[in-house]
């Protein structure tokens, strides 16, 4: 490009006129404006600030925060325990009393006691016996032990073991009826038996085994003194040779006498009873609510 100036001499002069700017170069971009920090950043910032501030005083409040939160801890899984009010408790034995267990009866609890104690009696028509550990061997004419099943047997009864001597007492009717007779224990075990004792008026008879188990638990034998109609009494024994089986019911009775044959002295002092009693149960024992033979 050229200008046009006056000279001195009032003439017009052209001179040429030089750009400024040699070229235009390309503008640089403007740099991006700085982001802004987030919330978190923000945050981060003032708790580095606060912990610079206060770092003596954090230090010391360390162990306190954490006990508190211990503590917090334990209470939300136990918490505090509700002191109970009457209505509670009434509440609670009501519940318990409603949802017990049943108890068991009187009669089983009577017959658990005492069926330790209960034998099966079982005679057998045959001279074979064996010879006896006391030595005094095996009665005269018996023949050696041989084998022998229930469809063998001609009687079949009950009996109690009265002392730790293995002394079972029974009815005479079923021990005097068989030329051998063998017992059967609580725990299944068998032994031969021989009669010790009788007394036929009425109707009793001691027997006493060969062998006795190791277990073997004696019955408690009482007095009927105490006794009355009504009272609970329950008879153990094998009726039908099924066994130990379990009748219960009541004294209907007491001092009865009994015979068969009118002109000859029977039983006496019996206790007469309603609980069932079947052939089989001969011998087994009558006891009490608290299992204690009367009977």
């Amino acid at each position: 490009m050229a200008a046009a100036f006056r000279g001195p001499t009032g003439s017009w002069t052209r001179m040429k006129r030089y750009p400024l700017y040699g070229g235009l170069e390309p503008a640089e971009p403007e740099a991006p404006p700085p982001k802004r920090a987030s919330r978190l950043q923000k945050a981060r910032r003032r708790w580095a600030a606060f912990q610079a501030r206060h770092e003596r005083k954090l230090l010391a409040a360390g162990p306190v925060l954490l006990i508190l939160a211990v503590f917090g801890v334990y209470l939300l899984i136990n918490p505090p325990v509700k002191p109970y009010t009457q209505a509670d408790i009434n509440a609670a034995v009501t519940y318990a009393l409603k949802h017990r267990p049943p108890e068991p009866s009187r009669a089983a609890v009577a017959a658990e006691v005492v069926r330790p104690s209960v034998v099966r009696v079982t005679g057998y028509d045959t001279d074979k016996a064996p010879a006896r550990e006391d030595g005094e061997g095996a009665p005269k004419g018996a023949q050696p032990l041989g084998p022998e099943t229930d469809d063998d047997a001609v009687s079949v009864g009950s009996g109690v073991v009265i002392d730790e001597r293995g002394t079972i007492l029974t009815n005479l009717h079923v021990a005097a009826s068989a030329k051998r007779l063998k017992v059967t224990f609580s725990n299944g075990s068998e032994s031969d038996a021989y009669i010790v004792g009788a007394q036929p008026e009425n109707d009793l008879a001691v027997i006493r085994p060969d062998v006795l188990p190791d277990d073997l638990k004696p019955a408690t034998l009482i007095s009927t003194r105490g006794m009355k109609p009504g009272d609970e009494v329950v008879a153990v024994g094998f009726p039908f040779g099924i066994g130990p089986s379990i009748s219960a019911g009541v004294v209907s009775g007491l001092g009865r006498s009994w015979a068969t044959d009118p002109r000859a002295e029977g039983g006496q002092n019996l206790i007469q009873f309603d609980a069932a009693a079947n052939p089989g149960n001969s011998g087994g024992p009558l006891v009490n609510r608290n299992g204690e033979v009367v009977g």
